[in-house]
């Protein structure tokens, strides 16, 4: 078995996040319990792994920026959250634990992919690379956000982006590369933000892409990347990654997204892959949800994700893939 592989009953810790902020709307907060009241723990635990759930980490104290960025909403509040995150992040992963951070708005990933990061490259000495399933892709900086919520810029803050510099305070930032990054299911982009992406060169699977080769094609061909640099693996999950359809309770529904069969095609394919060692689920808003539909979607996903089949049958690990 890889170093890397999820073995077949892992150390699993869940950690709650409870930050809205850094979105537009509220209810996020809410996340980490909505999941829970739908069974996360008790799925992961029926897989035959060991869960230990850390509860949800305190609100923060808050230091007043002399000079905070413009265009960036709540950003002392953000910092605040961002560098105990990282911090808890490191420590979870150090423990030997797989760590899940429920959140919580889609900043939390500024914290906790900065803390897994900085284990894997200075106690273990591999790269750390990032699926970005998401709608949007995150990546404007205070410089081309039309909104200003913080939440559009994770993925820019994690890839080195200016503009965020001061946001962990002095603390260790590890950047990943831009050709870390893959953002996949991408349907809402900012012309700006566009630009930005094209010229770093990031990795961008977009509906159009999916819908003509299928997510099978295009997840195994980020596996094999993450495999080729002898990776691990990251999983940042935005649930408005689903369609509306199925996953209404998030704050930024954008209609055309993926299907509850290719959700769980790509989950189960990232499982047999042995790559995944750290996931966040976020932008779960159960004030907007319908009878907790969409925390029920995303436990049965993350299962999927931590070795739920209907068969025994396993997906070929040596498919051969179309130049």
């Amino acid at each position: 078995m890889p170093e890397t592989e999820i073995p077949p009953r892992a150390k699993i810790a869940l950690l709650g996040v409870p930050i809205e902020i850094g979105a537009s709307q509220p209810g996020t907060l809410m996340g980490p319990s909505a999941l829970r009241t739908a069974g996360v723990a008790r799925v992961l635990e029926q897989l035959g792994h060991s869960v230990e759930d850390h509860g949800d980490m305190a609100r923060p104290a808050i230091v007043a920026t002399d000079a905070p960025p413009v265009n960036a909403r709540y950003y002392d509040e953000v910092k605040a959250w961002v560098r105990a995150l990282s911090a808890r992040a490191f420590s979870i992963a150090r423990s030997g634990a797989t760590p899940i951070f429920m959140g919580g708005d889609h900043s939390l990933s500024m914290g906790s992919v900065n803390g897994v990061a900085r284990y894997w490259r200075q106690e273990q000495k591999r790269p750390l690379f990032v699926l970005w399933l998401d709608a949007h892709a995150d990546y404007n900086t205070p410089a081309t956000t039309l909104t200003g919520n913080m939440h559009g810029m994770s993925a820019a803050f994690l890839c080195g982006e200016p503009g965020l510099d001061g946001l962990l305070d002095g603390g260790p930032r590890l950047s990943i590369a831009p050709d870390r990054l893959d953002l996949f299911g991408i349907r809402s982009i900012d012309p700006l933000e566009r630009n930005l992406v094209r010229d770093r060169r990031i990795a961008i699977a977009d509906m159009r892409a999916i819908d003509e080769f299928g997510v099978g094609v295009l997840i195994r061909r980020v596996i094999e990347r993450v495999r080729a640099h002898n990776g691990v693996l990251h999983l940042s999950f935005d649930l408005d990654f689903l369609d509306p359809a199925i996953a209404p309770g998030v704050g930024t529904t954008v209609p055309g997204g993926a299907t509850y069969r290719e959700a769980h095609l790509i989950m189960e394919l990232l499982h047999d892959s042995g790559l995944v060692r750290s996931a966040d689920i976020v932008e779960l808003n159960p004030f907007l949800d319908e009878r907790g539909r969409t925390a029920r979607v995303a436990v049965e996903l993350i299962g999927s994700l931590f070795g739920l089949r209907i068969t025994d049958r396993a997906t070929p690990s040596n498919a051969v893939l179309p130049d």
